[in-house]
Formats: C-alpha cells, structure tokens, sequence
C-alpha cells in the first residue's frame, strides 16, 4: 500500500479552500433565511449583502413591545422601514421568525403560537427568504433566490409607513383608490394609525394622504415628469425628480417608482403618525436625518383649505380668496376666517338659467384664465378628436366649470365643484374658468370714454326707437296679431312648418281651450316652434300605422321626418286621454325652458282644432326598458354603456334638482322614460307629471299622487309628499333595475314582493353580486358594479332623510369614495295594489296613480 505525503504548503493552500468556503456560505446565510433556520429574539438577524439593511427584533422608543422589522444596519438610532406583527406585538423576548411548513414566513411567540405569518399562496414550500440590498425582503422558491418577479410575497409589496427607492406603487383606474401606506398609531405603537397614502388613479393619477376616510393632502396630477401640484416640482426648477411612472401591462396596470440620483444616499419617505409626509436623508456628519421636504407645509397645501371655489396663496393676507366670478357661500363665517364654506357664482352660467333668467347676461358663457394654479381636484381626462378642442368639450356640458389643457395629460375638464385650488407664486398650469358673459373682463373694465360712448349712442337709439314706435302705429296694431315673427317653409313646397294665419288672432288659428293657449304663448318667448298641423301629417305619412311607434296613456307616438331629412317623434294627445291636456300643458311650459345634454330635446308643439302634439328630436335607440328587459338584447348594453347611462341619468336630475334656477322634480322617472341615442347616451324624458318648485322651495304636497308603481317612494305614494328625494328613490329603484336587468315589479308575487326587496336581502347576506345581470357578469367591473348597487340601496331608504341628493349621488358615482354608508332596511312595499294605497291616502277620491305598468308613451321610442 502507497503511502501519500503531502507537503506543508499542500495542506494549507487545502485548508485555505476549505475555510473560504466555509467563509462563503457563512456570507450568503447572513441575508437568507432557510427553511428549518429561524431568527431568535436576542440577537439574531438577517443583514444585506452591502449592509445597509438590516432584519430582527426590536421594540419603538419608549416600549418594551417586540417586533419584527427592518432597519437600517449602521445607524445607531434604529429607524424601521417595515414592520412585520404591526398587530400583534410579542410581550417577551422569546419571539421567532422562521419559515412554517407550508412555506411562509411566521412570526411565532415563545410558545409556538403564530402572531404573524406572510399567508402567500405557494406552490411548493422549499421557499428562502432573502433581504436584498434595497429593503426589500423577498420570500421564493430555493430556485429562484431574490428574483422579485416570481416572488411569492415581498415587503415592498405589503408596506407600512415607509417608501424606499426601489419599491413600486402599482394601481389600476378599474379598481379605484389604493392606499398601501398607513402610519403608525404613535411614535411607540407601529399599529395602524389615522392616515394613510396612496395613489388615486381617477383621471389623471395623484398621490393622496387621507386622514381616515377624508383626504388630507393631495400631490396633484401626474403629467408624465412631476406631480403639478407638489410647489417645489410645479416651479420646474430641475426636472430630475426621480419618480417615474410605467406603462400600462395587459391588465392596464401601472406604477409609480423612485430612482435617487445618488445611489449611495440613504433616503426615505415617511408617513409619519401624526399625519405629515417627509422626504428624509440621512446626513453623516450630523448623524441625523435631514428634512428636505415635507407635506402638507402650509395651511395652503391642507387639503380644500378655503372650501369649494375658493383659492388659497401662501403668504397672502388672507390666505383665501373666491375665483374670480365667486362670492363667500357665508359671508360672516368668511370674515372670521372660516373659508370651509367656500364661494358659490355671483351670476349664474347661461345654460344653468331658464328663459326667464336671459336677461341677466347679454352673451353666451365664456372663459377667463388664471396661471399658475394648482389644478382642481376630480378631474376627468377627454380624448379629443381630430377636430375637437378641450373648450369646445367644456362647452358642450353644462355641467362643465372649468378645462385645462396639461402637457403630458391632455384635455381635463370638470364637471363639479372646483376643490382644493391653489395659486402658486412660481410655475403651475393655466386653468381656464367658466363664467357667465357678465362676468367676463371685456365687459367688466370698460373705460370711462367707452361709457360714456354707450351711453350717448344709446340714448339715440331709444329717441329714434319711440318716434319710429309713433310713427308706425297703426302697422303695429295689426302686427300684434301675429303670434310668430316668421315662418319656416319647406324646401320643396310653399307648405309652411310653422304656419302664421295671416290677420287672425293667436285664439282663432289655434282653437284649443283658452287656458292653454295663453301658457303656450307665452313659451313662445322661448323661441318655441309651433308646427302646423299639416306639416306634421305629411312628416308622420299621416300618422299611418307603419309609422307608428308605441301607445301610451297620453296617446300614440309617431316617427316622422321633416323636409330638412331631419328625424322627428310626435306625441299625439288621444281624446280618449283623461290627463294629456294637463301633460300637454306642464311639458310644453317646463322643457322648453330646459337645456342639457342628458334631456330630451322639445323641437316645438301644435294646437290647432282638437289636435295637440308634441314634436321631439327622434331617438334611433328607443327607450332604455326596450333594451335592459328584452332577453335578447340584454347582453347589447355591457356593463361600461350601463355605468355611462347611470352617470347621465344621475347628472340630468343633478341638473333638473339644482342646476335650473327652479327646481324641478320629474315624479315619474322610470327605465321606458330614458330615451338612448344613436350613441346610447340616456335622455330623461315625459315631463308631463313634473313639478317646479321656487329657489327656496324643498317639498310639497299633492292630493293627486301620479307615478308608476315600484318607483314611487314611500312617501309620495303614502301621503303625497314628494321632493327631490322623491326623484333619488325613483332613481335607485332604476339603478337596481339596470345593475339587475329585472323589472322593479317582477317580483311582485314572490316573498319579496318587489327588486327592492330582493336586492336588500342579497345585501344583508352578502351575495350582492347574485342580484347582477348574469349577461355582465363575467365582463363587468365587479367594484364598480358593487358601489352602484351600494348607492342605490342608499337611495331606496324609506327615510327622505337617509337618501342622499343627487349632487352626492354623482359624487358617490364618480369619485369612488373608499368607504360608503351603510344603508337602513327599506320596509315599505311601494308596488301595493291600489286599494292599499288608497287606505293609506284615507278616500279614493285623493288618489290617482293612473298610469300602467307597462310601457307609456315613449316606451318604444
């Protein structure tokens, strides 16, 4: 046998191999964490390959409370990034971190008990944990060791109060707010706290800090370079900024990332437990972290600080002031510096007015600029067209206030308040507010010669206007005659549209009762057509069957179409109809004073004998009923046509309740009354059973209940008392009614006798999402589709008092408010038979629920 002999200098180049290697793996343990290892309470601890991070135990400033949490390793004052059993503190020093048998990480007590645990869903549990350079502490498969991309759980995914550079805020517009940071309940209890933070992707995205459910601050707008609204960024004096945003995956996701400049700097984002965020730095030679930037700075930067229209400026005494064309909604609280109540329009928008009100302003609405603004909050980003301009968009909606055109956004408009505006002494974008034409600069600072100028040639006017009044009189007399200026023919007969009868009285042509030609009449101020009858025959084929597009209880519906090629719809009052004649006269006077884009347009009217029609703008896609009941086309309305249909129902009543200067209460809004248009964009129509009400004017009463049932709320239908809320119930009956594709009284014979019924009762199960149109299902947004049932069981409340009004409907809708109330039991059955109801009024005579179920008269329109 070879005896082998090995020299000195063999023996210690192998031992030196074999202590490095040893070295080695000594290394790679001290940032990995494998299964069957565990960190001890005491010491033990997991630290980064570059040392800046550090995993253990520790307890906050003035606790004795343990935790697991990361760190930075080489400073002395133990900062936490992240903390791990926020909840759940161990009260002794026998905690342990280890990796379960299923393969997650846990956080045990000194008796095995598990406080904490990462409840990944993993498919095999031979998993590592690692804590990377960055902070983050990645928990994998054995095979994958760091790769974050095929992580099972991760850190930076499940933050608590801190941001490091590297992590990523991911969000997406379809599930609505994300707020992944919240702040520590103290500075010595890591437990959830009041605030939190989190990127609102609602039209063009913004970071938000929200203080419970109420925001707090607000980032302002991402413009694809800076947050617009942060003032150090909105100055625009370096562009390096570090935060980035993706673009969006398959699924439309995207994130926000934060890249340092200087990679060697220690930086972070802190959310701090008394509701400010820092940018902080740590500074070597202080041996301190340095403040560089921290929000909200100001009362300026607090979130809607001076109210609703209102603009707030750092370092201006006050700090408040209303938009220009604005006054203090209170003008006392104003004064004692109370600005929560913001400012409300000193003349009201042209389109919001009725005729009556035209006089106050002689031109149409404008826009006036003002740079440097911190842009308003809930914002709504427009795809403009070839030819279509962000003004343009704004003008087209009444509802508009105000539009910017943003580099790096686009067209933004805003449909409601403007909140939370601030004017910057550096930078920000130009907005451009909506104002009445007497508003507007050109009028407002006229000079002293051009006053002068108006006056004298006014004067003339006048002069020369009475002498030519004196020296025409006697035309004059015969002129008053005339109900119409003009006549409009058609273009290829001498067949007048409008038919003016030469030298007759108004009464005489149209020979209907007195009562309603003098209301007609004076809508005639209001540039109201009135057809001739003859016209319309021919338009309509002579009201021929073929042409014909529904029946109702006010009478037969026609489709025509005039010379100009232009659709019409024609209402024809039947003489066997008990209430059309009161119709007929309460829509003709209350449209035509009415202009939106989610109302039916009223083109004119016609009276003439026993005839009494109405003319509409002709709506290709018929009523809503005809397609959200129909089997077969059902599945034609997604969930995305649905929810546009719901917001224009919701701001034609905003419009209806608050906008005009009456209010008006539409008392039989149903799905056979929403028309759709070519584009099958909802029109709210049938004012025949509308009410007006006076500015101050909140509710009243009537003897003679009208409406359908299953909408009726339960107080007009009781007591006849009916309000806007009547309207709001009206309106989540038919919220329901399209989330569901059910009938409101398809129920009527089951035990929950009506939708509202059934919906409650999935409600209270939670199996809400059984009360959804199986054919929107699998398609639709299932958050959305949760919050719109949510609104609408708040409008169906029994009680007027719970049922919010239709400018907080629209805002419920469209700003996804984290959380909503929750609603009260609706009790009462509004679809009783009608000797019920007529119990319940105390004598027939005082009832009149006199139109069916079925479709009305624009049920197939």
């Amino acid at each position: 046998m070879n005896k082998i002999c090995k020299s000195p200098v063999e023996v210690f180049l192998l031992s030196f191999c074999f202590l490095a290697c040893l070295f080695v793996c000594f290394c790679h343990a001290a940032n990995t964490l494998e299964k069957g290892q565990s960190i001890k309470d005491g010491g033990d601890a997991l630290i980064s390959t570059n040392e800046i991070f550090k995993l253990g135990f520790f307890s906050p400033e003035d606790s004795n409370l343990r935790y697991v949490g990361i760190w930075y390793n080489k400073i002395e004052l133990i900062t936490p990034v992240w903390v791990a059993n926020r909840d759940t503190p161990i009260s002794n020093g026998n905690g342990t971190l280890t990796i379960d048998k299923d393969g997650n990480l846990v956080v045990l007590e000194g008796n095995n008990t598990p406080v904490w645990s990462s409840n990944a869903s993993i498919e095999s549990n031979n998993t590592v944990a690692m804590l990377s350079n960055d902070g983050n502490l990645v928990l994998s498969s054995s095979g994958d060791i760091g790769n974050t991309e095929k992580a099972y759980w991760q850190s930076f995914d499940n933050p608590t109060d801190t941001f490091l550079p590297g992590m990523r805020i991911k969000f997406n517009s379809r599930i609505g707010k994300i707020r992944p940071y919240t702040s520590w309940k103290s500075a010595s209890d890591p437990s959830p706290g009041n605030y939190s933070m989190g990127v609102d992707p609602e039209g063009a995205p913004q970071m938000v800090m929200w203080e419970q459910l109420k925001r707090r601050w607000r980032s302002g707008q991402w413009d694809s370079q800076i947050f617009t609204g942060v003032p150090f960024m909105a100055a625009r004096t370096n562009f390096i900024y570090g935060f980035k945003l993706s673009t969006p995956d398959a699924n439309g996701s995207m994130y926000f990332s934060y890249n340092q400049i200087n990679p060697s700097d220690l930086l972070r984002f802190h959310l701090t437990w008394d509701g400010f965020q820092k940018q902080l730095k740590w500074d070597e030679s202080n041996k301190n972290w340095a403040q560089m930037e921290m929000e909200p700075l100001n009362d300026c930067e607090v979130y809607n600080f001076c109210g609703n229209f209102g603009v707030c400026k750092v370092n201006s005494s006050p700090e408040c002031s209303c938009m220009e064309g604005f006054v203090p909604k209170d003008g006392d609280q104003w004064n004692m510096r109370n600005w929560s109540g913001g400012c409300v329009r000193r003349i009201e928008l042209q389109c919001r007015r009725n005729t009556s009100e035209a006089g106050l302003s002689d031109g149409a609405d404008g826009f006036k600029d003002f740079d440097g603004m911190k842009l308003p909050d809930f914002d709504t980003v427009v795809s403009l067209g070839k030819s279509e301009t962000c003004k343009e968009i704004c003008l087209q909606n009444c509802s508009c206030n105000a539009y910017a055109d943003v580099e790096g956004i686009g067209c933004m408009i805003w449909v409601g308040d403007l909140i939370d505006v601030q004017n910057f002494d550096d930078g920000g974008n130009t907005l451009h507010i909506r104002l009445a034409h007497a508003e507007l600069g050109s009028s407002r600072e006229l000079s002293n010669a051009a006053i002068i100028s108006i006056a004298v040639v006014g004067s003339f006017f006048v002069v020369l206007s009475l002498w030519l009044l004196w020296r025409f009189r006697g035309k004059l007399r015969t002129m008053r005659k005339v109900p119409l200026s003009s006549c409009c023919y058609s273009k290829t007969d001498d067949t007048p549209i409008m038919d003016v009868s030469k030298n007759e009285e108004f009464s005489t042509d149209l020979s209907g009762p007195a009562d309603i030609i003098m209301d007609v009449s004076e809508v005639n101020g209001a540039d109201l057509p009135m057809f001739n009858f003859n016209s319309i025959s021919i338009a309509t084929n002579n009201f021929s069957e073929e042409n014909k597009l529904g029946q109702g209880g006010f009478g037969p519906v026609y489709r025509g179409k005039l010379p100009g090629e232009q659709e019409i719809a024609v209402k024809r009052l039947s003489n066997k109809s008990l209430q059309g004649l009161e119709e007929f006269k309460n829509e003709v006077i209350l449209i035509a004073k009415l202009q939106h884009r989610n109302l039916v347009r009223l083109l004119g009217c016609c009276i003439q004998g026993e005839e009494r029609l109405l003319v509409y703008e002709y709506m290709p896609n018929k009523s809503l009923d005809s397609f959200l009941f129909d089997p077969a086309r059902q599945a034609l309305l997604d969930w995305k046509k649905r929810f546009v249909i719901i917001e224009g129902i919701a701001r034609g009543l905003l419009y209806l309740h608050r906008d005009s200067r009456l209010r008006i209460i539409h008392r039989d809004l149903k799905a056979s009354n929403i028309l759709l248009d070519q584009e099958m964009n909802p029109k709210i129509s049938d004012f025949g059973m509308a009410r007006m009400f006076g500015g101050n004017q909140h509710e009243a009463n009537t003897i003679k209940v009208v409406g359908t049932y299953g909408y009726m709320s339960p107080e007009y239908a009781m007591e006849g008392l009916f309000s806007v809320k009547s309207d709001v119930y009206s309106f989540g009956v038919l919220l329901l009614e399209i989330a569901s594709g059910k009938r409101c009284t398809s129920f009527r014979f089951s035990e929950f006798n009506n939708l509202v019924g059934y919906a409650w009762a999935l409600w209270k199960e939670g199996r809400t999402m059984e009360l959804v149109d199986p054919s929107i299902q699998d398609s639709c947004s299932q958050s959305q589709v949760l919050r719109c049932i949510h609104v609408g069981m708040l409008c169906v409340q029994d009680s007027t008092m719970y049922r919010p009004n239709m400018a907080n409907v629209v805002l419920m809708l469209e700003s996804q408010t984290p959380t909503l109330e929750t609603p009260r039991q609706p009790t009462f059955a509004s679809t009783r038979n009608s000797v019920d109801v007529a119990r319940s009024m105390g004598t027939h005579d005082t009832m009149d629920i006199s139109l069916s179920e079925g479709k009305d008269t624009w049920a197939s329109m």
